[in-house]
């Protein structure tokens, strides 16, 4: 499977221009949309989801083996899109006084499986594996909020789609259902193009073998994690300072990013040189790439993947 996303543009009523010439070409497997807050990602989700019109574009979901020109049309095929669709959004509602167990069997009716043995072995796989089977009886309103996300998943995975979609998955979940979540998520990407949109690093180095960077409703880049990390080695130095230095060291130095510290501030800059003044050359990681191609140190243009 391949989604082909070519020249989308979008925007609002109140001259937002959410999306601005996006391309993309997303492959089998867990895709990364890395970005910060207000970036265009939901926006570009919905409309891939068939729940927002773009302004211009277009939008190609096709087989292996079959030409760019065939497979579906995802922006005036809706019907036959959402058919293999799965769609967690950012937030979703859930009846709160109804069992795991019961609105499953109640969204499967709904995707079109509607014998009744058929569709009770699907809900029991679908429980286990995203290991709900246990709680199956329980109100969803007693759910976490790990477990209200990892039903959401059983949701989307109704109808073994060939397009899945998550929309911020971890945002406020804590760190051991995090963990679990993204193990999930990890067993999905084998037959299907599953896109991961987020703004942590940390989901996307983990879990994806392909990615691209948006700001502004531009992409930035587009690339592997493992090369774009790869071409950053040299260049990464980090340094602890004082926090009232930084100011200075910016006007000098090519800063990327900061983080607190024993309280002081340790600052990453980018650099093809040795900088001096007490730095230390660094392993880069998927941050140092995300930080570097925000500050339009690297990658400022979409770069092809290899």
């Amino acid at each position: 499977m391949e989604l082909r996303i070519d020249n989308i543009s979008k925007t609002y009523s109140n001259g937002v221009k959410a999306l601005k010439n996006v391309s993309l070409t997303i492959p089998s497997g867990m895709y990364g949309l890395l970005g910060p807050n207000g970036a265009g990602k939901s926006t570009l989700m919905r409309i891939l989801a068939t729940l927002q019109e773009a302004d211009e574009g277009q939008v190609r979901l096709t087989s292996d083996g079959l030409s760019t020109g065939d497979g579906l049309d995802v922006l005036n095929q809706k019907d036959e899109v959402r058919r293999t669709l799965g769609y967690l959004p950012q937030e979703f509602g859930v009846y709160p006084k109804v069992s795991a167990e019961g609105l499953l069997e109640h969204f499967a009716i709904l995707k079109g499986i509607t014998g009744g043995q058929s569709r009770r072995e699907v809900v029991e796989a679908l429980l286990r594996q995203t290991n709900l089977w246990d709680v199956r009886k329980q109100k969803l309103g007693g759910y976490s909020g790990g477990m209200r996300q990892r039903f959401g998943v059983a949701v989307a995975l109704l109808g073994n789609p060939k397009l899945m979609i998550v929309d911020e998955p971890t945002a406020g979940l804590d760190p051991a259902e995090r963990v679990r979540f993204l193990n999930l998520l990890s067993e999905l990407g084998e037959k299907s193009v599953v896109i991961l949109s987020t703004h942590i690093v940390e989901d996307v180095s983990e879990l994806c073998t392909n990615m691209a960077i948006i700001n502004k409703g531009e992409i930035l880049l587009e690339a592997q994690p493992l090369q774009a990390v790869s071409e950053l080695k040299g260049r990464i130095w980090r340094k602890l300072i004082e926090k009232h230095t930084l100011p200075d060291l910016e006007k000098e130095q090519q800063v990327i990013s900061t983080k607190l510290l024993s309280g002081r501030t340790m600052v990453h800059i980018y650099s093809h040189n040795l900088p001096g003044n007490g730095f230390e050359l660094v392993e880069p990681d998927l941050e140092d790439v995300y930080f570097s191609t925000m500050a339009g140190y690297y990658g400022v243009k979409t770069q092809a993947l290899v």
